[in-house]
């Protein structure tokens, strides 16, 4: 069932996912070579608590993992659900920085790419193209038109640019929950799938990689690469779907 935001809802997950985007800020500002994603995880939580949040990844629970860290972490060909170790990030490195915090009982959700000091030319094209499809995508997010036509457009981006998107994981609502229907593909035909509605919020969230689409698990059960071990990136905003059109709520 899709939940529909009322104004004074959508002001809350506004004010969750402001949150969201202060930390992403104080995060990006850390990474450099030499830190480790786990120093990027304690920062996240202290940030948050600041705030009078609460992490919303950490204890997440899927068929019984139980996700024990606040933030995702995902470098270079890791895809989605990096966890925070003590690998320290090298000069090169691409990191993915997924973040999600509960605020009044609502939840907020982003996502950026940034490079670790100078990257490849390869990387930062990588980077520009994927968040370029998000914003792209969050365009189509207008009250009658199709879930279809956010994600071909992404598609589109992508694929002319010589990449691919990944299938395996998608978008999805949010609200109450972290994850609400309905799931947004980044991949599609115009004008077919559901329908969009006035009030819906949607966390659309390109996953884009240089090489194949497809993915593989790692054995910790929950970072997500590339089967081919090309490089990956990842941005995402939570958007509401008003009146005057897409209300992109995880922006300062």
């Amino acid at each position: 069932m899709i939940s529909l935001k009322s104004a004074r809802e959508i002001e809350i997950m506004r004010r969750a996912n402001v949150i969201v985007a202060e930390v992403l800020d104080e995060l990006k500002q850390r990474v450099a070579p030499g830190v480790t994603t786990l120093e990027l995880d304690a920062l996240a939580e202290e940030q948050t608590l600041k705030r009078k949040a609460i992490p919303a990844f950490k204890g997440y629970n899927v068929a019984g993992r139980v996700y024990r860290h606040c933030l995702c972490a995902s470098v270079n060909d890791e895809i989605v659900h990096g966890i925070p170790s003590n690998r320290a990030l090298r000069e090169g490195d691409i990191i993915g920085l997924d973040y999600g915090v509960i605020f009044e009982g609502f939840y907020g959700d982003s996502a950026v790419t940034v490079g670790v000091g100078k990257v490849s030319k390869e990387a930062q094209r990588l980077m520009e193209v994927t968040e370029e499809s998000l914003y792209k995508g969050i365009e189509q997010l207008h009250d009658g038109k199709r879930l279809g036509d956010l994600g071909s457009v992404v598609q589109k981006i992508a694929e002319n640019a010589g990449y691919s998107v990944v299938r395996a994981f998608v978008g999805h609502g949010i609200g109450k929950k972290l994850h609400e229907e309905p799931p947004v593909p980044n991949y599609g035909e115009p004008d077919r799938g559901l329908r969009l509605k006035e009030g819906m919020v949607l966390a659309i969230e390109p996953m884009v990689n240089v090489g194949g689409f497809e993915v593989e698990i790692k054995e910790d059960g929950w970072t997500a690469v590339t089967k081919d071990g090309s490089l990956a990136a990842h941005f995402e905003h939570s958007v509401a779907i008003t009146k005057n059109g897409p209300y992109i709520l995880s922006q300062i």
